[in-house]
């Protein structure tokens, strides 16, 4: 299998770009350097209901293409009234965040900056770094349409196989606030982490066995750590359309990074939405110390 890991992901990014539908839009360019990428539209704010986490929200979104990380971001975040918290993203082995582009947009239509790191070979995370160093710079930089609107207090990491592993090793930085490791590979040291975890597995992964990501959530007994097993996914369910990744991932950075209790009750105090839902879960674990988190709280 390891033929098709290394090619399906630029296969799929080829398959997307020539497939994407034209945007509504277009984003602003930083520097000289910078490709610009059509914007995608979304639903109005009428369309989705706050709690339904895997339909669009309600801002339009925008690409910026750099040198070392994509941009998807609420097109409007120049005039936005609010900080947007920041999720930074590492791709899966030979991909570009073209093949994640929907989960992307769809974080972004969430009210998040997503930081995508270009490079293809993501693990030891230098990349996702980088990205907040940029967009520290860029919400600094009075000429920025980021300019004062992102919120750097709230940063999660996320990421598919290798980039779930760099996920967990980003999650060691003291910016980091919460990490999302999509079946993440498994060199990474998750005891470095010191924050909130969600560990996703695929029930039906032949790449990254479910046991490998169930070894993270053992070893992840110092941080409130959470394990879920998404029902008949395989490790390219999340490419493309997410499909059933969309909402519990956006609720865990709705939880964790905005403070919506709606989304935090997905994972904690005893009516945990996710704990019940067996259609779309075929295992969920949560330890001692994630048990002890109330559901009003992320």
């Amino acid at each position: 299998m390891l033929w098709r890991r290394n090619l399906f992901a630029p296969l799929a990014a080829l398959a997307l770009a020539l497939t994407a539908p034209a945007g509504a839009g277009t984003a602003a360019a930083a520097t000289d350097t910078t490709v610009v990428a059509a914007a995608s539209p979304v639903a109005s704010p009428a369309a989705s209901a706050a709690d339904d986490f895997g339909s669009p929200g309600p801002y339009a979104t925008a690409v910026e293409v750099g040198a070392i990380t994509t941009l998807y971001y609420p097109r409007d975040i120049a005039d936005s009234d609010r900080r947007h918290p920041v999720i930074v993203w590492g791709n899966g082995t030979g991909g570009v965040p073209l093949v994640y582009r929907d989960l992307m947009l769809h974080w972004a239509s969430q009210g998040f900056v997503v930081a995508a790191a270009n490079t293809p070979m993501s693990n030891l995370g230098i990349s996702m770094r980088a990205s907040i160093d940029m967009l520290t710079g860029r919400n600094a930089d009075r000429g920025s349409i980021f300019f004062d609107r992102v919120d750097l207090e709230h940063i999660g990491a996320s990421g598919h196989s290798q980039g779930g592993a760099a996920a967990i090793v980003v999650g060691s930085d003291p910016r980091i606030d919460t990490v999302l490791p999509i079946q993440p590979g498994p060199l990474a040291n998750i005891n470095a982490v010191r924050v909130p975890a969600l560990l996703l597995a695929g029930q039906r992964d032949s790449i990254v066995f479910p046991a490998l990501v169930k070894a993270f959530y053992n070893a992840a007994d110092h941080i409130p750590a959470l394990y879920g097993e998404v029902r008949g996914a395989d490790h390219f369910t999340v490419v493309g359309d997410p499909g059933p990744f969309a909402a519990p991932t956006t609720a865990w950075f709705r939880a964790q990074l905005m403070g919506d209790r709606t989304a935090g009750a997905q994972f904690f105090g005893p009516g945990c939405g996710i704990c019940t839902d067996t259609a779309t879960w075929s295992d969920v674990r949560r330890n001692s110390l994630a048990l002890n988190v109330p559901a009003a709280t992320p």
